[in-house]
């Protein structure tokens, strides 16, 4: 049996997807060539990448106004490429949950006059501020939200309706950690975007949802390849996109719809947050998170060792259970167990076992 690995992202493929993707890798379907060896604009790429988009917007229940791009540049390229496409050189408005938006903040200022509508800072990103706290411009571009923290294990777990606010400007989501792990209220967004490499495919590809009437308002300075309107009307083809990526996304894309649909990924994603949270939250003061409840990421779990200089000797008996890639962020230290779609119960399971072993042996 292959080790689980809890790591933040590139992460966890789907062990099925691998399997294919490596019985495919010489010959795809009888065309003698492998994917990564076609032509973006021959017709066996370009029916991969329609049956991709075709997929996914099955799965998300993506309305028809909004089309799907796939591009490249990751989170951080967005974060400079969607105040090029929506700002107008205007005024944006950035909600702080945690270093991803954060970092949002800091590139959309290149571009914009951006501000911090609200941050949970002082608490440590362990919280989140009500939307009704937000202080929002009325003449906001657009509103920055990352619904999941990566870093520091804070989610989102309802979209803020921003007409309900009084605001008359779009909702921009960075959905990149807990994309396909549950649906996604499209009254409420106008764009959202997510790297591939955490619960979908191998890095190089970003998924972009922008609604229609979004587009054709980018910055002169734009690149052509970034502006929203010339991707969307050449079908992602306007340079070389990240085939491979979107191949794969495509068969992760064809995973989900066979295990029962975001709807299963959703009612999965909650078993296993229960399962360690439950742990975390019940060990004796051994391990704590720190994030609160309600707040809390069902994608990424933070936990910390209450000594913590037993830190490398659980991740070295985690690595000796075959339990991979369980170190925190640099910025943040201790442990971080990213648990994607691809993680099984039984890989939560197999974490807790050994989280209840090591607090035996030195608690």
């Amino acid at each position: 049996m292959r080790p689980y690995n809890f790591s933040a992202g590139p992460a966890a493929l789907p062990e099925p997807v691998l399997r294919q993707a490596a019985e495919e890798m010489l010959d795809w379907h009888g065309c003698g060539m492998g994917v990564m060896e076609m032509s973006h604009r021959g017709k066996e790429f370009i029916s991969i990448c329609e049956d991709a988009e075709h997929t996914l917007r099955e799965l998300l229940a993506v309305p028809s106004n909004v089309r799907i791009l796939f591009m490249q540049g990751g989170g951080l390229g967005e974060n400079a490429i969607v105040p090029m496409n929506l700002s107008r050189g205007g005024a944006v408005d950035v909600v702080v949950t945690g270093s991803w938006s954060q970092k949002s903040l800091k590139e959309a200022g290149r571009y914009a006059d951006a501000r911090a509508a609200a941050s949970n800072e002082a608490s440590g990103h362990t919280e989140l501020p009500a939307p009704a706290t937000w202080a929002l411009r009325d003449e906001a571009a657009y509103v920055h939200v990352c619904s999941n923290e990566t870093i520091h294990g804070v989610e989102m777990h309802t979209l803020p309706d921003l007409a309900a606010l009084g605001s008359r400007a779009p909702l921009v989501v960075d959905c990149s950690s807990h994309i396909l792990s549950r649906p996604i209220d499209w009254s409420r967004v106008g764009l959202a975007f997510a790297g591939a490499q955490k619960n979908i495919g191998p890095a190089g590809l970003t998924l972009v949802f922008v609604r229609d009437d979004l587009l054709g308002h980018a910055l002169p300075i734009c690149p052509s390849a970034f502006d929203y309107s010339v991707v969307a009307a050449n079908g992602s083809m306007y340079n070389t996109p990240p085939t491979y990526g979107i191949y794969m996304a495509g068969l992760v894309f064809h995973w989900v719809k066979a295990q029962g649909g975001v709807a299963e990924m959703d009612r999965r994603a909650a078993e296993k947050a229960a399962l360690l949270y439950g742990y975390l939250d019940d060990n004796g003061g051994f391990y704590r998170n720190p994030v609160a409840p309600g707040a809390r990421s069902r994608m990424n779990v933070p936990f910390f060792l209450a000594d913590e200089r037993l830190n490398e000797a659980f991740l070295t008996g985690a690595r000796e259970a075959g339990l991979l890639q369980l170190k925190g962020h640099k910025s943040v230290g201790g442990m971080r167990a990213s648990i994607y779609n691809a993680m099984p119960l039984s890989g939560v399971q197999a974490l807790v076992n050994h989280l209840q072993d090591f607090a035996r042996r030195h608690g």
